[in-house]
């Protein structure tokens, strides 16, 4: 799999968030100030209500532009078998039950997913308890995942 297209997907993926949030900020926040919804009593708070939707939807924007910024500038480190787990590596695990699982280490956003070819990658970070997991380990290392404590074998690494 080549990292860099993976990276090009994750930027699009943001992008395309970020002109969404964008835009529902704006549509709140005209909610917010439209003057069908001044307030006849001070029990009539659909315009207060509107204008926090519309704050913390240009907080998530603002969340979403930092974590653009830092994968624009983001430096892809090579990997092979023996190298240790740390950013940007890209890495597939399986289980025993014929579960496969393949991730993206990166800065931010972790949770998203994006999809090269047939295999959906989901980007964790090193924050994450997964993430945790893996920083430091090498290919054939398990890990174990979730409150069951399933384990998977870390099967490749670039």
């Amino acid at each position: 799999m080549d990292k860099a297209a993976i990276v090009r997907l994750i930027t699009e993926q943001l992008t395309y968030d970020l002109a969404l949030q964008l835009k529902a900020a704006i549509t709140a926040h005209r909610a917010s100030t439209d003057s069908e919804n001044i307030p006849d009593n001070k029990y009539e708070t659909l315009a207060l209500e509107a204008s926090y939707v519309a704050q913390g939807q240009a907080n998530r924007a603002q969340e979403i532009r930092r974590a653009l910024e830092a994968y624009k500038q983001l430096t892809l480190q090579q990997f092979d078998n023996h190298s240790p787990i740390r950013l940007t590596a890209l890495v597939s695990l399986a289980g025993d039950d014929d579960t496969a699982r393949t991730v993206f280490i990166g800065p931010q956003e972790g949770g998203l997913k994006v999809t090269d070819g047939l295999i959906e990658i989901v980007v964790i970070t090193p924050a994450s308890p997964l993430g945790r997991s893996l920083i430091g380990k090498t290919v054939g290392d398990m890990v174990r995942i979730g409150s069951g404590g399933k384990k998977l074998e870390i099967i490749t690494v670039c």
